[in-house]
Order: structure tokens, then C-alpha cells, then sequence
């Protein structure tokens, strides 16, 4: 009975996320790694799902960005995060109306830009979820829509099914490692330099770019499966 209940709730919040307008949607166990998240064990307390959503990137305005990031580009990006928060929330509405909790964590809330850490990784989340593997760009990939899509993560105790981590690569593809105009990215995924990363997003904004720490480069040159063509 129990099974049947983690499969029938599955289905019921990927269809409701479907008529919101997402179609990337996984689920993962995060029993073992919550206690590394940035939010208190009270509030996470017999949360062991995650409800990994994305939105995908408009390949249009993906395409302006060359050396830089573009002001589209920003607008865009900022304007998808707040989209999948506003799903989020619905969902967490949804779930809580029938007697669960459930935590949206925001697509975008930075703790420390340095550091590049957040309450918790939706990417490491997304990852477990099935929705792609980690790759040369530090990003999550996914084999249909590479790097250009947002997530955002529901941490909830809602009875669900889990899908497995993929176990698929870069293969390949070394594009982003040739796009990177700062060294960042290397031919190993673990040796990417989130330093010099950093240094490249705080060069853009200071000179105006953009008002965030962004850039789109490397989101613009993986396009998944596609790139290797």
C-alpha cells in the first residue's frame, strides 16, 4: 500500500507541474545528506524527499551572449528563477493542503558568492533526482536540454517514489572547457576552479555587464547530447 502511495503521489504533482508549464521533474532521496543543508534539523525533521523541478532556458536569448553576459540574458534568467519559485510555492500549497510539509528552497539565494554556496545544491539535488549528471561546467547536464535550464528544489515528507542518479557523462563534448574566458573549466569535472570562475562573474558586473553575478557563457555553449554533433 505504501508503494502504491509513493507511485500515485509521483504522478499526481508531475502532472500538476505539467500544467504549470514543466516538464523537468525528479524526485530524490535526501535522507543521507540532508544534515548538510543550511537550514535547521527542526524544520527539516522527517523530511526525506526532494522535489526537483526545471524550466528551460530560452535558447534565443542564450544565443546574444558571446564574450559576455547581455542584459537579456540577466532579465531572463532572473525572470525564469522567479517563475519556478512561484511553482514552488504552489506545489508546497498543494501538498500542505493534504497534510504534508514541505520547504521550497528559492531557485536563486546565494549565502556566500565566494563560496558559491546556498541553503542547499539544487544541482547535487537534481543530480540524485535523475535529471542530468554533473559536468565539466559544474552544472547539471541533461541529455535533452544540456545546461540551458534553471531548478528549484521542494524538500518535503510527502510519501514518493525516488528516481536514480544518472549515470551518463560529458563523453565527448569540451566545448564549454573552449568557451570559458577564464580557465575555469578543465578537462575533469572535479577540477574545475570555482576561484577563477568567481573572479570572471565579479569582472563582468564591475564593469556593468550585468548587476548580478552571472554570466551564461558556458549555459549557452552545452546544449546536452547536442553539443557532441
Amino acid at each position: 500500500m505504501l508503494g502504491e502511495n509513493k507511485n500515485r503521489n509521483y504522478v499526481f504533482l508531475k502532472k500538476a507541474c505539467r500544467k504549470e508549464g514543466i516538464e523537468i521533474f525528479g524526485v530524490a532521496d535526501i535522507g543521507g545528506i540532508k544534515n548538510e543543508f543550511k537550514i535547521s534539523q527542526k524544520t527539516l525533521s522527517g523530511m526525506d524527499r526532494a522535489v526537483c523541478l526545471g524550466l528551460e532556458l530560452s535558447s534565443a536569448v542564450l544565443s546574444e551572449i558571446e564574450s559576455a553576459p547581455t542584459r537579456l540574458y540577466f532579465y531572463h534568467y532572473r525572470i525564469v528563477n522567479s517563475f519556478l519559485d512561484q511553482v514552488a510555492l504552489k506545489l508546497c500549497n498543494i501538498m500542505q493542503r493534504k497534510g504534508f510539509s514541505a520547504l521550497a528552497v528559492p531557485s536563486t539565494q546565494i549565502i556566500d558568492w565566494e563560496k558559491n554556496s546556498a541553503h542547499l545544491s539544487h544541482r547535487r539535488l537534481g543530480f540524485l533526482a535523475g535529471l542530468g549528471w554533473i559536468g565539466r561546467n559544474n552544472l547539471l547536464v541533461n541529455e535533452k536540454f544540456g545546461s540551458q535550464f534553471r531548478l528549484v528544489s521542494i524538500l518535503t515528507n510527502m510519501p514518493l517514489k525516488t528516481d536514480s542518479p544518472s549515470k551518463k557523462d560529458c563523453g565527448k563534448c569540451r566545448l564549454c572547457v573552449k568557451m570559458c574566458p577564464s580557465g575555469a573549466i578543465r578537462e575533469r569535472a572535479e577540477d574545475f576552479d570555482g576561484r577563477k570562475c568567481f573572479e570572471q562573474l565579479r569582472s563582468f558586473q564591475k564593469q556593468r555587464q550585468v548587476e548580478q553575478y552571472v554570466c551564461g557563457i558556458c549555459v549557452n555553449a552545452c546544449k546536452g547530447r547536442l553539443s557532441e554533433k
